[in-house]
C-alpha cells in the first residue's frame, strides 16, 4: 500500500501537462518500469476512462491502484496523486482571500488571460477529436447556441440527453466489434452504480438541509457530467456555483489549476476553501465530491469495459455527448472566460501570443504560466 501511495505521490509532484500527459507518465511508471500490468490491459483502462464521465487520468490512476491492491489500493493511488495539487491550491486559496495588493491583482489578470488560451486550445483539440461528421458538428453548434441563449445547469443536462438520443437514432459509429461481440451481456457491479445514481438524484433534494450538502451537491453534479476531459469542469462548475463565488475568483482558481502538477479537478480544493466557513473542511468535501462519481463508475464497470465499448447504443450515445461537450466548452469560452478576461486590445495581444506559443511553438503549459506571470508583473511595474 505504501508503494502505491508513494509512487503516485511522486508522480503528483511533477505531473504537469494535463490528462493526456498524466496517462503517458502512468504508462512509463507502471507498465514500462514497474510491470504492474500489460500494455494491452493499460490501454483498456485508458479506453474506459475516455467514455465515462469523470476525471480521465485520475480514473486511470484509481483503476491502477484498484487492480494492484483492491479498493484500498485505488484510494491510496487517488490520495497520493491528488495530495500535492490539493495542498498547493488550498494554500493559494488561503493566501488570496481578503484584500489583495495591486501586484497580485495583476498576476490574477494575467492568469485569466492564460485561461483563455488554454480553453481555446481545448476547444480546438476536442473539435478535431469529437466532431468528425456533419451530424456531430451540428450537435456541437446547437449545444453552444442553446447554452449561450439559456445558460444554466438544466440546459447543460438537456443538451447532453438530446445529443445522445439524436445520435443514437441517426448516427452510425464505425466499430471494430462484430455483431456477436456487440450482443454480449455487460456485467455490472450494481452497488457502486446504485450509489452513484442515488447520490446524483438525492443530493439536489437534500441540498436545502445543512451547510455542507449544497457544497457536496454542486461538486458531485459537476463530477457526474464531465465528459470529454477535465476542461469541461469549467462550465459545469461555473453554472453550478453562480452567485456563490465571483467570476474573477473562479477564473483565477481555474488558471491556477493549470499551473500546478496533478489533476485539474483539484480546482475543487481552491473553490471549496472559499465556499465554506471552515476552509479545510470545504476543500476536502469539494474534492471528495467531484472525484467520487467517476470512481464509482470505474468500480461498477471496470470488469466489463470491453463488452460495454462494443455495444452499438453506448458508442453512438457517447459520440453525441462528446460532441455536445465541444459546444458546452465553446459557450464557456465566450462567457465567462473571454468576456471577463479580455478587456483591452493589449489583453487580446497576450492571448494571440499565448496561442502561438502553445499551438505553434508547442511550449508546455508550465512555461506559459511563467510567461503569464512575467507579463502581468511587467505591466504592473510599468503602470
Amino acid at each position: 500500500m505504501f508503494e502505491i501511495f508513494s509512487s503516485f505521490f511522486l508522480l503528483g509532484l511533477h505531473s504537469f501537462g494535463g490528462p493526456a500527459a498524466h496517462i503517458g507518465y502512468f504508462k512509463k511508471a507502471f507498465v514500462d518500469e514497474k510491470k504492474w500490468l500489460s500494455e494491452q490491459d493499460y490501454q483498456g483502462l485508458v479506453a474506459l476512462s475516455q467514455v465515462l464521465p469523470g476525471p480521465g487520468s485520475s480514473q486511470v490512476g484509481f483503476a491502477l491502484g484498484l487492480k494492484r491492491a483492491g479498493l484500498a489500493g485505488g484510494i491510496a493511488a487517488f490520495v497520493g496523486f491528488t495530495l500535492p495539487s490539493f495542498c498547493l491550491l488550498f494554500g493559494l486559496a488561503l493566501f488570496s482571500q481578503g484584500q489583495q495588493p495591486d501586484w497580485l491583482n495583476a498576476l490574477i489578470h494575467a492568469l485569466k488571460l492564460l485561461a483563455v488560451v488554454v480553453v481555446v486550445d481545448a476547444v480546438l483539440n476536442m473539435y478535431r477529436s469529437f466532431c468528425v461528421t456533419r451530424l456531430l458538428t451540428a450537435m456541437a453548434v446547437l449545444s453552444a447556441a442553446a447554452l449561450l441563449l439559456f445558460p444554466s445547469v438544466v440546459t447543460q443536462f438537456v443538451v447532453f440527453i438530446a445529443a445522445a438520443l439524436i445520435c443514437f437514432k441517426w448516427h452510425k459509429v464505425e466499430r471494430a466489434a462484430d455483431d456477436e461481440a456487440s450482443s454480449q451481456q455487460v456485467v455490472v457491479k450494481w452497488l457502486p452504480l446504485g450509489l452513484f445514481a442515488v447520490l446524483f438524484l438525492a443530493l439536489p433534494w437534500l441540498s436545502g438541509y445543512g451547510s455542507v450538502l449544497p457544497l457536496l451537491n454542486d461538486f458531485y453534479q459537476a463530477g457526474s457530467l464531465v465528459f470529454g476531459g477535465g476542461h469541461v469542469v469549467l462550465p459545469l462548475l461555473e453554472q453550478g456555483l453562480q452567485g456563490q463565488i465571483s467570476q474573477d475568483t473562479f477564473l483565477f482558481g481555474y488558471a491556477a489549476a493549470q499551473a500546478v502538477p496533478g489533476p485539474m479537478f483539484s480546482l475543487a480544493a481552491f473553490l471549496g476553501a472559499y465556499l465554506n466557513a471552515s476552509p479545510l473542511l470545504g476543500a476536502m468535501l469539494a474534492t471528495l465530491a467531484i472525484f467520487l462519481p467517476g470512481f464509482l463508475l470505474v468500480l461498477a464497470l471496470l470488469q466489463s469495459w470491453q463488452q460495454l465499448s462494443q455495444q452499438a447504443w453506448f458508442a453512438t450515445a457517447s459520440a453525441g455527448i462528446n460532441a455536445s461537450v465541444v459546444g458546452l466548452l465553446l459557450a464557456a469560452l465566450y462567457q465567462p472566460v473571454f468576456t471577463s478576461a479580455v478587456v483591452s486590445s493589449l489583453d487580446m495581444v497576450a492571448v494571440v501570443i499565448g496561442l502561438f506559443a502553445l499551438r505553434v511553438l508547442k511550449l508546455k503549459v508550465m512555461w506559459l504560466v511563467l510567461g503569464a506571470l512575467v507579463w502581468g508583473l511587467g505591466l504592473h511595474l510599468l503602470a
